[in-house]
């Protein structure tokens, strides 16, 4: 009867102890999602940056460095599969003069977007291996400039089909692309600022 009740204990700590574990990464989860949730409400588009960020929960913890980085992720692979979607708009048959024009300039204003998000990206990264508060500062200000200008080209594509004269379907398709890449861009560039302004103060 020994074997039977030392097996019986046995998986009784087993069970324990995979309730505790789980227990404590669904607070730790919850605490995660709780600091996002704080930290998008005071992005310009809270719902949308809650919704982005909240499958890097358990990466960003309450880090505001991984929070930053995971607003650029989000931006930066939006960015590029809208400038892999505006790009293929191009060969749509029938766009002439203004709305072709218009869908070209888009594909440049995105190529510029997505290479300013890149190089923002390996930029932050750096900040976390900083010497000083001026190496921080530096690498920062380089962050917050590309991330400002790639917001600027996003804004400029979308405005780019402003007004009438333009194919409806194109026109609407991306811009609903272009102002998402945009969103969660001003949220990544929000993000940023106060990651910056926190570690200056």
């Amino acid at each position: 009867m020994a074997q039977p009740i030392l097996s019986f204990s046995l998986l009784l700590c087993i069970l324990y102890f995979a309730g505790t574990t789980a227990s404590a990464a669904v607070g730790k989860s919850s605490t995660s999602l709780g600091y996002i949730k704080t930290s998008c409400s005071s992005t310009r588009y809270p719902s949308v940056c809650l919704q982005s960020l909240s499958v890097y929960a358990n990466k960003i913890q309450r880090n505001p460095q991984q929070l930053a980085q995971a607003a650029l992720t989000v931006s930066l692979n939006k960015a590029r599969s809208t400038a892999a979607y505006v790009s293929k708009m191009t060969r749509v048959k029938g766009l002439k003069g203004r709305q072709y024009q218009a869908v070209r300039d888009c594909v440049d204003n995105m190529g510029d977007s997505v290479d300013r998000l890149s190089r923002s990206m390996k930029e932050i990264s750096q900040t976390g291996r900083s010497t000083g508060q001026s190496d921080f500062s530096w690498h920062m200000s380089n962050v917050q400039t590309w991330v400002s200008a790639a917001l600027t080209d996003e804004n400029t594509c979308s405005d780019g089909f402003a007004g009438h004269g333009m194919d409806g379907n194109v026109k609407t398709a991306i811009r609903a692309r272009v102002v998402n890449v945009a969103q969660v861009t001003s949220n990544a560039l929000a993000l940023i600022n106060k990651y910056a302004s926190r570690h200056r103060a």
